[in-house]
């Protein structure tokens, strides 16, 4: 059963959830451009497999494909990092604003029990 999500943000969070994918991203980064057949090669699966991992990633705007003759290529697409680059920051920057006023507000609080 596949999962449908409509929000760009969740089908990014759920592509960069699999180890698999993460890896094949990181090559694909590394080499800047790859074939499906390639990637096979390089992690030792079946053909349908990566092409199952290839298509979640270019859904979640991971990845962009070309196609040439018979030879699909894939390169990095950054907007689907972006979005969620943005996303983890802005909660980063709340939760560390929120931990630092927490451990001044504990350090007020000990100075004024001593």
């Amino acid at each position: 059963m596949t999962i449908q999500y409509k929000n760009s943000l969740d089908r990014t969070f759920h592509a960069l959830g699999d180890e698999s994918r993460r890896k094949i991203l990181a090559m694909i980064s590394h080499k800047q451009r790859c074939t499906a057949g390639e990637l096979v090669d390089i992690f030792n699966v079946s053909q349908p497999t990566i092409s199952k991992h290839l298509k979640v990633l270019e859904t979640a705007g991971l990845i962009v494909r070309h196609v040439k003759g018979r030879h699909h290529f894939f390169n990095l697409d950054i907007k689907g990092l972006k979005e969620a680059d943005i996303w983890i920051n802005r909660h980063l920057t709340f939760w560390e604003n929120n931990l630092d006023r927490l451990g001044l507000f504990l350090d007020d609080e000990t100075k004024e029990t001593k």
